[in-house]
């Protein structure tokens, strides 16, 4: 299994658009979230990823198919951190097979700096994934935080 992490260019913005909104799907759950009048999701800081020096776009493919997407930006809440990993969807047909926790890795190596990401309370799987990515990556050295508007955020 080849897996791939790519910055994604300008002509792939409307790839990753159409993944956010099956990420949004499987977050509406959580987020108690509609869709608008055009039957979608959205996203409005995406265009802000190809023009703000700060913000990076990601697509991950996996034996060259695309299998979701990362966005990492340096709007982080508790002012403890560089950067945040904003959104991080791996299309179901590749969970749970490592694929996640490896991309989760690379990215976090790629930048030499101290990061930050939030889980929604409510999100069990999206706990326990980033509770065993963060545990491994730091060697349980992190710190979690309770805040209303990104509930549990850890600082890595």
């Amino acid at each position: 299994m080849n897996i791939e992490i790519k910055s994604a260019s300008l002509d792939q913005k409307s790839v990753t658009a159409n993944l956010i909104e099956l990420y949004k799907h499987d977050l509406s759950e959580f987020e108690q979230t509609d869709v608008n009048e055009h039957g979608k999701y959205g996203y409005k800081y995406l265009d802000h990823y190809w023009v703000e020096e700060n913000r990076h776009p990601f697509i991950i493919c996996v034996d060259k198919k695309i299998a979701g997407f990362v966005l990492v930006n340096d709007i982080t809440v508790t002012g403890k951190s560089d950067l945040y990993i904003a959104e991080f969807f791996i299309l179901k047909k590749y969970r749970r097979r490592g694929i996640g926790q490896k991309v989760a890795h690379s990215i976090l190596s790629q930048f030499d700096v101290k990061w930050e990401l939030s889980v929604s309370k409510d999100n069990s799987g999206g706990k326990v994934f980033w509770k065993k990515i963060v545990e491994g990556y730091t060697n349980r050295n992190y710190e979690v935080t309770e805040n209303k508007n990104r509930p549990l955020t850890k600082v890595i």
